[in-house]
């Protein structure tokens, strides 16, 4: 059953990420959780501003299309899908252009007594840029 227990930990964090609820996320994550993504990696602190832009710049949305788990990884395929509306790392010298993007996205997580210790996210930041600037 711990499996089951943290694929329902994992499907807190997609909820709490989608509403960018940071006080949420903080009782998901370990302490000294590491976070592995596109743009480096870090702890809670290091990731916040990222996430946050993620949130007012392109719109980001999770949805959960398949996940799996065995003993404490779990690791989930989602549908990404956002709105390039404002300002985000990334895209420096593209305005918004408010066009909307979708991408196949992939997370890895480890869990460790109950809490998110670890975890790895994967997208094609290429096929978002192509999406929210090409005509």
């Amino acid at each position: 059953m711990a499996t089951e227990a943290n694929k329902m930990l994992v499907r807190a964090y997609v909820e709490a990420f989608n509403r960018f609820d940071m006080a949420a996320l903080r009782q998901l994550f370990a302490a000294d959780a590491r976070i592995y993504g596109v743009l480096g990696y870090g702890g809670l602190d290091d990731v916040e501003p990222i996430w946050r832009e993620l949130h007012e710049g392109m719109n980001i949305n999770l949805e959960i299309l398949d996940i799996a788990a065995e003993g404490t990884n779990v690791v989930v395929r989602y549908r990404e899908s956002g709105r390039y509306s404002g300002f985000f790392r990334g895209l420096v010298g593209h305005d918004p252009t408010g066009k909307s993007y979708e991408v196949t996205a992939m997370e890895w997580f480890v869990i460790e007594s109950g809490k998110i210790a670890t975890r790895w996210g994967a997208r094609d930041s290429g096929a978002i840029l192509r999406q929210v600037t090409h005509p």
